[in-house]
C-alpha cells in the first residue's frame, strides 16, 4: 500500500489562506447582517412610534371616541395613516383592548393580541409580538382625553417586512463579500504558485529536514564555503571558511571589502567571472580559491570554496629543496667522474704530482665550505640546507658564502620554531638571491666579479638573525612596498636592470610564503637595496645588490637568560 505523500508547503498554505479568507469574509457578512438587522428593527420601531404618537395626539381621535360609532370615523383615518407612514398595521382600541380599527375589517371588534398594561398606566412602550399578522415589532401608546386614558393605539411593522428590507440591503455587501472571497482566492493561488516553484513542491517536514541536513553538512565540511549576495556581502559562511580567512562571529552581513583580507584575495572574491584554483596567501595560510556566480538571469551572488594549501605549499617547497639537492649530487657525481678521468689521464701521462694537486684543490675547497658551515651552524636542518644551496649556486656559477659572524649552536633554537618554517624562509630567500645574482650572466657583458650570495645566520640576544645578500641588480624603491605580495617574482622580465613584478600565474609565492612564516613565528622581515656597501653585514666587500633581514624571537633563549 502506497503511503500518501503529505501536501506540499505551498498547498498547505493555500488551504490555510483560503480558509482564513473565507472565515474573514463570512465574519464580515455575519457582522454586516446583524448590524443591518438591528438598524432596520430600530428604524421600524421609530417609524411605528411616530405613527402611533401622531394618532394619539390628534384631537379628532378623542372626539371620535366620544361619539356613538368610533369605528366609522377611526377606521378610514387609521388606514390612511398606515399607508402614509408605511407601517404594517394601525390598531385603535378601547381600554379593554377591543379593536375599533384593523387592517382586516373582519378583525374589528375582537380583542387586541398583545400587552397593554404599560399603556393603560400612561406609558408608551414597544415589543415584538406575534399577532394576527404574524410576528411584528409594535408600539402601544395611550390616548388621553382631559388627562384621562380613554383608549389605546398600536402601530407596528411585521418581522417579515423587516427581514425583506434587510435582505434587500444585504445584496450589495453580499456581492462585495463574494468578490473579496474570489479575489482573495485568486491572489492566494498566485502567491502560493510562486511559493510552490521556489520550494520545489516540498512540504514543511521536508524543508525542515533539508535545513537540518544543510546545517550538518555545512559544519561537517572541512573545506571553506562562502556565499556572497548580489552586493558582495557574506550571506553564509561555514566553520572552515572562518578558520581559513580568520573571520570573527560577526562576519555575516559584512561586505568583502570590510574583512581586511589581502588585496589579491579581495579582488578574486569581488570578481564577476569564475575563478578556478587560484592560489592566494592570507596572513597565516595559503588558500586555493574557486568562485562560481549564481545563475538565474540576475546578479544573485557568488559561491566561493576555499581549500587549505599551506602544508602542501610548504611540502612542495621542501620537495623542491630535496630535488635541488638530488640535482646537485647528480651534477657533482658527473663532475667527480670527469675529474677522476682527468686524474687517471694525468697519472698515465706520468704527471703524478699534477694529478695529486688537481684532485686535492677541489676537495679542499669543498671541504673548507663544509667545515665552515658545520662549525658555525649547529642546527642540522639549516646546515644541510646551506650545503645543498651552495651546491645549487655553484651549478649556476654563483658563489654562496657564510658570513664570518654566523653562529648557531646546537640546541639553541626552541622546539616552538618549526624547522619547516626555517627551510621556507631561508630557502626562498637564497633561491631568490641566487636567481638575482646569476641573472647578470644572462644579460651578457664583461664580468668584473663572480656573482656572490652571502648568508648570515646568528642566534644571539634572544633572537635568530637570518640575512641574505646578493650582488645582483638590487631592488627598485617602487618594488619595496609590493614585493611581499602574491605575484611578485625575481623571475620576471627586467626593465633597465631592475627587477619587476609579474612572472605568470604559478610564480610570485616565494616572498609571500616567507612573510607568512615570519609572521606566524612572531618575527619581522626587512628588505633593502644595499648599494655601494663595503663588507658590513654582507661581508666580502661586495657592493650593490639586495639584502633581506629576518628576525625571529627565541623564547627559549630569553627564558634561559632570565
Amino acid at each position: 500500500m502506497r503511503v500518501p505523500r503529505p501536501r506540499s508547503l505551498a498547498g498547505q498554505l493555500f488551504a490555510m489562506q483560503v480558509v482564513l479568507v473565507a472565515v474573514v469574509v463570512a465574519g464580515y457578512a455575519v457582522f454586516t447582517y446583524i448590524t443591518d438587522l438591528r438598524q432596520t428593527e430600530q428604524t421600524a420601531r421609530l417609524r411605528a412610534m411616530t405613527a402611533a404618537r401622531a394618532i394619539a395626539v390628534s384631537p379628532s381621535v378623542p372626539e371620535a371616541i366620544r361619539g356613538g360609532d368610533p369605528t366609522a370615523v377611526l377606521q378610514p383615518y387609521a388606514e390612511r395613516v398606515r399607508r402614509d407612514t408605511g407601517v404594517a398595521f394601525v390598531t385603535i382600541m378601547d381600554t379593554d383592548g377591543i379593536r375599533w380599527t384593523h387592517p382586516d375589517p373582519e378583525r374589528i371588534g375582537e380583542e387586541f393580541l398583545g400587552h397593554t398594561g404599560p399603556a393603560l398606566a400612561g406609558r408608551t412602550f414597544s415589543e415584538t409580538y406575534t399577532g394576527t399578522l404574524g410576528p411584528s415589532v409594535r408600539v402601544v401608546t395611550p390616548i388621553r382625553d382631559g388627562g384621562r386614558v380613554v383608549g389605546l393605539v398600536s402601530a407596528g411593522i411585521t418581522v417579515e417586512r423587516i427581514s425583506a428590507e434587510v435582505r434587500r440591503q444585504m445584496a450589495v455587501p453580499a456581492g462585495v463579500a463574494l468578490g473579496a472571497l474570489v479575489l482573495g482566492g485568486l491572489g492566494t493561488y498566485v502567491v502560493n504558485a510562486r511559493l510552490r516553484r521556489h520550494t520545489h513542491g516540498m512540504n514543511a517536514s521536508e524543508l525542515s529536514r533539508m535545513h537540518d541536513y544543510h546545517q550538518a553538512a555545512l559544519h561537517a565540511v572541512r573545506e571553506g564555503l562562502l556565499m556572497l549576495d548580489g552586493r558582495r556581502r557574506i550571506a553564509l559562511v561555514n566553520d572552515g571558511a572562518r578558520e581559513l580567512l580568520g573571520l570573527g562571529p560577526g562576519a555575516v552581513g559584512r561586505c568583502v571589502t570590510e574583512l581586511g583580507l589581502p588585496p589579491s584575495l579581495t579582488g578574486a572574491l569581488l570578481a564577476s567571472e569564475p575563478r578556478v584554483d587560484e592560489v592566494h596567501p592570507t596572513a597565516e595560510r595559503i588558500v586555493v580559491v574557486n568562485t562560481s556566480p549564481v545563475s538565474g538571469g540576475e546578479r544573485r551572488g557568488t559561491v566561493v570554496t576555499l581549500r587549505d594549501h599551506t602544508e602542501l605549499q610548504e611540502l612542495s617547497g621542501e620537495l623542491d629543496s630535496v630535488r635541488g639537492f638530488a640535482e646537485a649530487l647528480r651534477s657533482q657525481a658527473h663532475e667527480a667522474a670527469n675529474r677522476l678521468h682527468a686524474v687517471v689521464s694525468l697519472i698515465e701521462l706520468g704527471r703524478a704530482e699534477e694529478a695529486v694537486r688537481f684532485a686535492t684543490e677541489e676537495l679542499e675547497l669543498a671541504q673548507a665550505l663544509t667545515d665552515r658551515v658545520v662549525a658555525a651552524v649547529g642546527e642540522p636542518v639549516l646546515a644541510a640546507l646551506l650545503l645543498g644551496k651552495a651546491a645549487q649556486a655553484s651549478e649556476r656559477g654563483v658563489e654562496l658564502t657564510l658570513a664570518p659572524e654566523s653562529r648557531i649552536d646546537d640546541g639553541v633554537l626552541p622546539a616552538e620554531l618549526p624547522p619547516r618554517d626555517l627551510v621556507t624562509i631561508l630557502g626562498n630567500l637564497i633561491d631568490n638571491a641566487v636567481e638575482a645574482a646569476g641573472g647578470e650572466n644572462a644579460a651578457g657583458g664583461v664580468r668584473e666579479r663572480r656573482p656572490r650570495v652571502t648568508v648570515t645566520a646568528r642566534a644571539a640576544d634572544g633572537e635568530l638573525l637570518l640575512r641574505v645578500r646578493d650582488t645582483g641588480p638590487g631592488i627598485s624603491p617602487e618594488a619595496l612596498d609590493g614585493m611581499f605580495e602574491r605575484g611578485w617574482t625575481t623571475k620576471a622580465a627586467r626593465r633597465g636592470g631592475e627587477e619587476s613584478a609579474g612572472g605568470g600565474p604559478g610564480r610570485g609565492l616565494g616572498l609571500a610564503l616567507v612573510r607568512q612564516a615570519v609572521r606566524r613565528n612572531g618575527g619581522s622581515i626587512e628588505a633593502a637595496r644595499a648599494e655601494g656597501r663595503g663588507g658590513g653585514a654582507a661581508g666580502g666587500g661586495d657592493g650593490g645588490g639586495a639584502e633581506f633581514t629576518v628576525r625571529l624571537p627565541l623564547a627559549a633563549v630569553v627564558g634561559a637568560a632570565r
